[in-house]
């Protein structure tokens, strides 16, 4: 079966662990895949995933503080369902989009490979603390931008890698913050997963970057003019700061996309 074709297959899978198991396994022989031909043009309902967590509205998720047992483990589900969503949305990319180059698809293999792994680190660290994936509500915000930008390619690497996703370079080092404060062994032990967790990013989002790049190279558009019209189209959350601009800078942002996003 094409590369294409398994990562949509990987993408409908609804067991967190049986997605991430795949998709490891996908990576791994994904050299020895064709890419074409596409996959179908009608893939059916998307994405493949579990009855629970049941998913609410961002507002109505409560707030726990990690000092607390339940709050760590709420806590680290948080950031387990953000990177089940993003093995979600690197399958999407994998599969979706058609007339770019073989290594556009691989990449994004590859992130997704690197995004199950995380899920896995922090659903075995979760088992620790008497918690499975599932065991906390959620919100759907991080899907539901893919959904806004399946048919627009350009606005998908703007706005899910170089937006969304980047988010978490500049969130990661204050939650390791406040978790070091606690100090307990399961809190110092996400302080580790989020290490991990934070190197990958940075890669995650110069892929994206790289892409968006190349897309507007190709289709005579202006990086930076353009990003602010996809966020307005799109409805993108606006982002505030502190930003890691260390992060920012190793993901490929530039000065100039830089200072429009610290403004005046």
């Amino acid at each position: 079966m094409p590369l294409r074709q398994e990562a949509l297959q990987a993408l409908r899978t609804p067991d967190p662990r049986a997605k991430a198991a795949e998709t490891t396994a996908l990576h791994a022989r994904a050299a020895q895949l064709s890419i074409e031909p596409a996959a179908p043009a009608d893939p059916g309902p998307l994405p493949g995933r579990p009855e629970r967590p049941h998913l609410i509205h961002p507002a109505r998720v409560p707030r726990r503080s990690p000092a607390k047992p339940e709050g760590l483990a709420a806590l680290l589900h948080a950031i387990a369902h953000i990177e089940f969503n993003a093995i979600n949305l690197a399958l999407d990319a994998a599969w979706r989009f058609e007339g770019m180059p073989p290594a556009f698809h691989h990449d994004w293999l590859r992130v997704a490979a690197e995004e199950s792994f995380h899920f896995t680190l922090l659903a075995d660290h979760l088992a620790t603390l008497g918690y499975a994936y599932g065991d906390f509500d959620a919100h759907d915000g991080l899907w539901s931008m893919c959904e806004k930008t399946k048919d627009d390619i350009v606005a998908r690497m703007a706005l899910v890698p170089r937006t969304l996703e980047a988010r978490g370079l500049d969130a990661t080092p204050q939650i390791q913050q406040k978790l070091r404060q606690v100090g307990s062994a399961p809190a110092l032990r996400a302080v580790e997963i989020l290490d991990v967790i934070l190197h990958d990013e940075v890669g995650h989002v110069a892929i994206g970057n790289r892409w968006y790049r190349f897309l507007c190279e190709r289709e005579g558009l202006d990086p930076l003019a353009h990003y602010p019209v996809l966020v307005e189209r799109h409805a993108a959350p606006r982002l505030y700061g502190p930003f890691n601009l260390a992060a920012r800078r190793a993901a490929g942002f530039g000065e100039d996309e830089l200072a429009a996003l610290l403004g005046p």
